[in-house]
């Protein structure tokens, strides 16, 4: 295992216009030099390449996780468990609707009170946050309370590296403030950094608000598919799930070793990732370490959350794709499947590629070779996710009713085609975005401007 540091790429916005105008002309001079139905053929076959290659990989893990997960679910921890000093740290901004919550389940851990830290930062919250931190700090002893000045900046990444500073533990678990963890995660999480090899360990989170609003369904049922079949894919197959920045674990030595999170990326779960796997260490993902959290009510927050995870990832692939095919530490297989995960939140960008073409083809302007592959086209496109979305309820054994909320997984795609694509965009273009923090079901409803 190396011990030195990689460097944290993403160092502030960097736009790439050089890319847009090199696309535009490329488009331009092949349908000078052909024709419109000539690249309007070439886009679709491109296009269907690409979702035949991600159809297959939705199919594999939905094969996987409904041969195998159901089994896994139900694994007990070791007899003779390991248990290295833990520290878990919380970086809470404007949380006073659920930090009473969270206080009381970190405080609830069946671990050994010897051998566990619980530090909870309050990253220059404006509310009652600080004054309620204070209150359980003054009457628990056990919990640390940090508070960071309200311009201190960094996001979270930055609230939690002023934690590691004071962490003790050998093992640094990450919660999110809205977050209601197991009474046994820290036992499942920890166990597999017995093996020196392993860098960081994922747990299970479920949605603790389905009921609220068809859209807090649909996630439920799309965190079901995420975490039962597509990291769960990516384990038992890979062998590279995704450290996701919540409920999730990460041995000190090596954070330490990386520079701590980076606070130029507002997705540093997924900059994690990349940078244990870069430097030869391994990711696990655990099944049984289940937390519950709150999924978003409105649309609106909807789409600030997303766009946030699409504007990072996008940004990530951006800054090690080059990596990952020089690394001598992955092979062949896996740096193709690292480029996948990287390249997820890139699906809908040309899928709005799709749909430019559509239209045309719909309005008779153009005629594609063959107007049977347009069908195709989308078929693979719904397919694949639709299958890991009825994988994840079937593994789960959800109530049969879920099923019908898929109904709205065709307009929330929609949606996601959208918020996607702009953040493509405004990454492409340097357009400056810092971290965002996800809004409570309790908060008040904030209209964008």
């Amino acid at each position: 295992m190396s011990k030195r540091p990689i460097r944290h790429i993403s160092e502030g916005p960097r736009g790439h216009p050089w890319t847009l105008l090199l696309l535009a002309g490329v488009l331009v001079a092949s349908i000078t030099l052909t024709s419109l139905d000539a690249v309007n053929s070439v886009l679709i076959f491109i296009l269907e390449v690409v979702f035949v290659i991600f159809f297959a990989r939705h199919l594999i893990f939905a094969v996987s996780a409904m041969r195998t997960a159901d089994t896994d679910l139900t694994l007990p921890p070791n007899a003779d468990q390991f248990t290295p000093p833990i520290t878990v740290l919380v970086a809470c901004k404007n949380e006073e609707s659920v930090v009473d919550a969270l206080v009381a389940s970190l405080l609830d851990f069946d671990y050994p009170g010897d051998h566990l830290q619980v530090i909870i930062v309050d990253d220059g919250s404006t509310d009652s946050t600080a004054e309620r931190l204070d209150a359980w700090a003054a009457r628990t002893p056990a919990l640390h309370v940090i508070h960071r000045h309200p311009h201190a900046g960094g996001g979270k990444s930055g609230a939690l590296n002023t934690a590691l500073e004071i962490a003790t533990g050998e093992v640094i678990v990450v919660f999110d403030a809205d977050h209601q963890p197991n009474k046994d995660v820290l036992w499942r999480l920890s166990r597999h950094f017995e093996d020196p090899g392993v860098g960081a360990v994922q747990g299970r989170c479920t949605i603790v608000n389905p009921d609220d609003t068809p859209l807090t369904r649909l996630i439920a049922i799309d965190y079901l598919a995420g975490y039962l079949v597509n990291e769960y894919g990516r384990q038992s197959i890979y062998r590279l799930p995704a450290y996701g920045g919540a409920n999730c674990a990460v041995r000190a030595s090596s954070l330490r070793a990386l520079g701590g999170w980076n606070p130029n990326t507002v997705t540093e779960d997924t900059d994690l990732t990349l940078n244990l796997i870069l430097d030869g260490q391994r990711v696990r993902y655990d099944v049984t370490a289940v937390d519950r959290e709150e999924g978003v009510v409105t649309l609106s927050r909807y789409w600030r959350q997303r766009y946030r995870w699409a504007r990072g990832h996008q940004e990530v692939w951006r800054d090690y794709r080059w990596q990952v095919w020089r690394s001598d530490r992955l092979t062949r297989t896996e740096k193709v499947e690292t480029m996948m995960f990287l390249l997820v939140f890139h699906l809908p960008v040309l899928s709005f590629l799709g749909l430019i073409l559509l239209v045309p083809w719909l309005l008779g302007i153009t005629h594609p070779y063959d107007a049977v592959h347009a069908y195709v086209l989308w078929t693979l496109l719904f397919l694949g996710p639709l299958m890991e979305l009825g994988a994840g309820l079937l593994v789960a054994r959800a109530p049969r009713r879920w099923a019908l909320s898929l109904i709205f997984f065709l307009p929330l795609f929609f949606v996601s085609v959208a918020l996607c694509t702009k953040a493509w965009w405004d990454g492409m273009l340097g357009r400056p975005y810092t971290w965002v923090k996800t809004s409570r079901s309790a908060d008040p409803v904030v209209v964008p401007s």
